[in-house]
């Protein structure tokens, strides 16, 4: 039985989709997502759903297949010069939205943009880190100079939209109504509306082809059951992230099919480091001397209590895998066996004691409700298994618009949060998130927990100059092997990735990054 508040939820919806209902032409796709872009800015934020959003009217020089293998984008092709630059040859004859040519001027500027315009999540700083100069070579041609030796260069632009150089200061908004917006990609912007969703046009003078859809709405319906419901009730062709007890429902209907594929989504655990946290307690309430998640055993504590195969059976219905490493085990510098990570709740508390907590203590638990599928249910069960070893857990599952800018801030003691190595190798998360915070060098610029291990620290910034593939991959499996041994972050599970169809309109391959992207839908003939 539905409940009273969803079924309003769904109605609701189904008024707000009546715009978009009827005899949906051929050439028009209606998708219905879980989560939005906060902004039409190619350079606003890092989070998954903006980039896939983004995507469809940005491009960047270098592309990702449907495994995140690299691809020419708008750079047909590009080499090392040095071992600090990298040269870049563009592809002739692109055209941006208005017309104008494509230019190694507006690489140029876009690249030199990106710091300025980050959002709450710091854009995508980490991407341009170590860019020290662009430089002009010729109408078509860049020479990218950094600061050290990166071998993943042209991975981290794989995300970096192009915009042109006439944008000029623009502003978030001037990207939201439109004036901005404009890309080289495959369809145009019409309108956007933050928290609804946006309307894109197809770019009839597209350089990668014909694009198979004239006009794609995307509508942004956070509840699972409304958004699964817009689907069977024909108010949408696709949705993203199906609830995984929805998937059979959707598999026995003649009218819609289910599209699975693998996930490169790891939720991870993310204890805060810092020696002092007024959020912790002793079960009466009462402030601690210090923080007990900076002492590993107590970490190592948290790890031992959480049933890894109970949460993928339970919580999400099979459609997800254990994780002992923070990347997909497949992925350039992961362990290539990692050990289980062992669930032995006795030896928790065992642990705890020997830290100096005996009856445990108190604290809450912090995890989006609204991001990923399972998120908070996952989070919810984390918090029941935690209070078994005697850390009474508060759970707080919100929505990512107040969980983003508030870990960003440090407001948090521990979270639970999806990442992803969006790279297709572990450079991307080793240096974001498990190195020591350091504007300076651009390393740990999403270390919201302020993990700092000098070992680890320089196993991955020596990984990240390290141009021999062999050699840089040593380095990556160490570092994620001490950064493991210390439970400084701790891996939970690995997702799948669900998408519901209507089985007589679209297909598509689906991607482990979990991008919804039109362009690559196919109508059925």
């Amino acid at each position: 039985m539905i409940p009273i508040k969803t079924k309003a939820l769904i109605g609701a919806v189904t008024m707000a989709l009546s715009m978009l209902s009827g005899a949906a032409q051929a050439e028009e796709l209606r998708i219905g997502v879980r989560a939005g872009p906060e902004a039409m800015d190619p350079h606003y934020m890092a989070l998954g759903n903006q980039i896939a959003a983004v995507k469809n009217i940005y491009e960047a020089l270098v592309a990702f297949d449907e495994n995140l293998q690299i691809k020419p984008g708008l750079a047909e092709s590009w080499k090392p010069v040095d071992d600090n630059t990298w040269e870049f040859q563009l592809r002739q004859g692109v055209k941006f939205h208005d017309g104008s040519p494509l230019t190694a001027e507006d690489v140029k500027f876009s690249l030199e943009r990106v710091p300025g315009a980050a959002g709450p999540d710091g854009g995508l700083i980490i991407n341009t880190r170590n860019i020290s100069e662009v430089e002009v070579t010729g109408p078509h041609t860049i020479h990218i100079t950094t600061s050290v030796p990166n071998p993943a260069l042209p991975q981290d632009l794989a995300r970096v939209g192009i915009v042109p150089k006439s944008i000029g200061n623009a502003s978030v908004e001037d990207f939201n109504n439109g004036k901005a917006a404009i890309g080289t990609g495959p369809f145009k912007l019409v309108s956007f509306t933050a928290r609804e969703g946006f309307e894109l046009q197809r770019n009839a003078d597209y350089w990668g082809g014909e694009v198979p859809w004239e006009k794609v709405n995307f509508i942004e319906i956070s509840n699972d059951a409304a958004r699964v419901a817009a689907l069977q009730s024909n108010r949408v062709d696709v949705v993203n992230y199906v609830p995984f007890g929805d998937v059979e429902r959707l598999r026995n209907s003649k009218d819609t099919q289910e599209i699975q594929g693998e996930s490169i989504y790891v939720f991870l655990l993310y204890p805060d480091h810092r020696p002092q946290s007024d959020l912790v307690t002793d079960k009466n309430g009462n402030p601690l001397p210090s923080n007990p998640l900076a002492d590993r055993r107590v970490r190592e504590a948290l790890s031992l209590a959480i049933n890894r195969k109970a949460i993928v059976e339970r919580a999400l219905e099979g459609f997800a895998k254990p994780a002992n490493q923070l990347i997909d085990d497949k992925f350039f510098g992961a362990i290539p066996n990692p050990k289980e990570l062992a669930y032995d709740p006795d030896r928790a508390r065992e642990l705890l004691a020997e830290a100096g907590y005996p009856d445990g203590f108190k604290l809450p638990l912090h995890c989006t409700n609204d991001r990923l599928p399972g998120d908070g249910a996952t989070c919810r069960a984390l918090g029941q298994m935690f209070s078994r070893i005697g850390i009474d857990t508060s759970v707080n599952a919100i929505s990512r618009t107040v969980f983003v800018p508030a870990r960003t801030r440090g407001d948090y003691v521990l979270t639970m949060a999806g990442w992803g190595s969006v790279s297709g190798e572990a450079g991307y998360t080793m240096s974001s998130i498990a190195h020591t915070n350091d504007s300076s060098k651009g390393l740990g610029a999403f270390n919201v927990s302020h993990v700092s291990n000098p070992k680890s620290d320089e196993l991955i910034a020596k990984a990240m100059r390290t141009l021999d593939d062999a050699e840089r991959r040593k380095l990556f499996e160490e570092s994620m092997a001490t950064v493991l041994e210390d439970f400084a972050i701790i891996p939970v599970l690995q997702l799948s990735s669900v998408w519901g169809v209507k089985a007589d309109k679209v297909t598509f391959t689906p991607r482990v990054d979990e991008e919804t992207l039109p362009y690559f839908m196919q109508p059925v003939k």
